[in-house]
């Protein structure tokens, strides 16, 4: 995890290290958490942490009132899950954030690509090494719904090419295995076979997807190679990795998939979190309906 220069706590680097070690939280979230704590610490000043009071805390929430509720719902969750922290270890006797509400937020509908969109995002002939990598990468994030966190942190011995599968590791070190389709595969074939050793150069690593440099593909990379080919087709919608992943499950519902299914597929723990794509899907018929049925009074 990358490591601040902000002197904090004991009491938020004994959360951290919970988080790490103990919740096995990837390295972004916990330093997530860790940001938006050491931002209400500078708040509370010299205040110690364990002294803290519904009114420290509203008194901050007014500091944020410029932020989106998203964003502003996001670093309260983080507070409201530190003081539980503190709460079970004796620490304090109740939490600050008790009583304390946060924003009203709407439900959101993930934006999701058509099938017509996902074609022409991965109709393309490769003409070097780096666009192979490229279309195996976008193969692979629409046939799998695979986490762009979960994507950066293949390594070789997690594709089994003969048995048509990979082995993934998502949230909380939870291990599943996701089925390949033919198309994927024969990208993923030749790029391990063929593509990747020209690419790995001098160096040496297991990381599956690599840079430039024959070391493994960040994130940023991957993002920012999604986005050049968004615009290179002319699609107005902002896609990242994750819309991807959105347009899998949500297609895979509309052709009859068992969102049962879908679930294990996308490493759901809460069958929840799955059927926000029976919403999509709902929308999309919605709207397809209401185009179809649209006629001059």
């Amino acid at each position: 995890m990358k490591e601040l220069s902000d002197k904090i706590s004991p009491e938020i680097e004994e959360f951290i290290y919970e988080l790490e070690f103990v919740k096995n939280y990837s390295d972004n979230t916990r330093e997530s958490y860790r940001t938006d704590l050491i931002q209400f610490e500078k708040f509370l000043k010299n205040k110690n942490i364990r002294t803290v009071k519904n009114d420290d805390v509203r008194s901050y929430i007014k500091t944020l009132s410029v932020l989106k509720d998203k964003t502003l719902s996001r670093k309260l969750s983080s507070l409201r899950t530190f003081y539980e922290f503190m709460v079970k270890k004796g620490y304090i006797s109740k939490s600050p954030l008790d009583g304390v509400d946060g924003p009203k937020i709407g439900k959101y509908l993930p934006d999701v690509l058509t099938i017509e969109e996902v074609d022409r995002l991965l109709d393309f002939v490769p003409s070097n090494n780096f666009e192979f990598r490229n279309r195996c990468i976008l193969e692979l994030l629409y046939s799998t719904g695979l986490r762009i966190s979960e994507l950066i942190s293949l390594k070789l011995l997690n594709i089994n090419i003969d048995e048509c599968m990979i082995k993934v590791m998502g949230k909380g070190s939870k291990e599943r295995i996701v089925p390949l389709n033919d198309i994927a595969v024969d990208y993923l074939d030749k790029y391990i076979k063929e593509i990747r050793p020209e690419m790995l150069k001098s160096t040496s690593t297991d990381d599956l997807f690599l840079n430039n440099h024959g070391k493994g593909l960040t994130r940023q990379a991957v993002f920012k190679m999604i986005k050049k080919r968004s615009e290179e087709i002319g699609l107005k919608k902002n896609i990242s990795p994750h819309t991807l992943r959105h347009s899998f499950a949500t297609h895979l519902l509309q052709n009859g998939a068992d969102i049962r299914f879908i679930q294990e597929l996308l490493g759901h723990s809460d069958i929840g979190t799955t059927e926000i794509y029976t919403h999509i899907m709902n929308e999309t018929l919605k709207k397809d309906y209401d185009e179809l049925n649209t006629r001059d009074n």
